[in-house]
């Protein structure tokens, strides 16, 4: 790869990780074509982009980056992947996913809207981080919890009372 190419790479990493809040980055080394082929499958069905990178060009874009990756560029050594999405949970689900068949992919390390996780122990508390529009839900459905009981309460109160009329 000359200098341009390398030069040209790095350019569009540090684009790619300016316009999202979510990357996760892992090992996907010795997986079989067909296993890969299957993760390419399933992220891309789930809206998540998986690109291969070089572990230098990809230490440089996050340097580049107005991100502040913290330590995240200490996990790139050996081969590196780097899962993009607009969904916070979506690759750890992905991931955690393929090792029930498999040891492979190892999570590195993720940054999600400015926090930066390192290692594979971080996998299932990843996986299990609510999307916003989760959040909005749970948040609208306790809202409305205490008024429903209230209309509830008060439609079998005039229920009672319809009751106790017609006798």
């Amino acid at each position: 790869m000359t200098r341009e190419e390398k030069s040209i790479a790095i350019e569009n990493l540090t684009a790619q990780l300016a316009g999202t809040n979510i990357i996760y980055i892992s090992d996907i080394s010795g997986l079989n074509a067909e296993t890969t082929s299957n993760l390419r499958r399933a992220c891309f069905k789930a809206g998540i982009k998986l690109e291969v990178v070089k572990n230098t060009l990809l230490a440089k874009a996050m340097e580049a980056s107005d991100n502040d990756y913290g330590d995240l560029p200490t996990v790139l050594s050996g081969n590196s992947a780097i899962f993009i999405s607009d969904v916070a949970n979506a690759p750890g689900k992905i991931i955690k996913d393929f090792r029930k068949k498999s040891d492979k992919p190892v999570l590195k390390g993720a940054y999600i809207n400015s926090e930066v996780y390192i290692g594979d122990n971080q996998l299932d508390a990843l996986a299990t981080i609510k999307s916003k529009e989760e959040l909005i839900g749970e948040i609208i459905g306790l809202l409305q919890s205490p008024a429903q009981r209230i209309i509830s309460a008060l439609q079998n109160k005039f229920a009672g009372s319809e009751e106790e009329e017609a006798e």
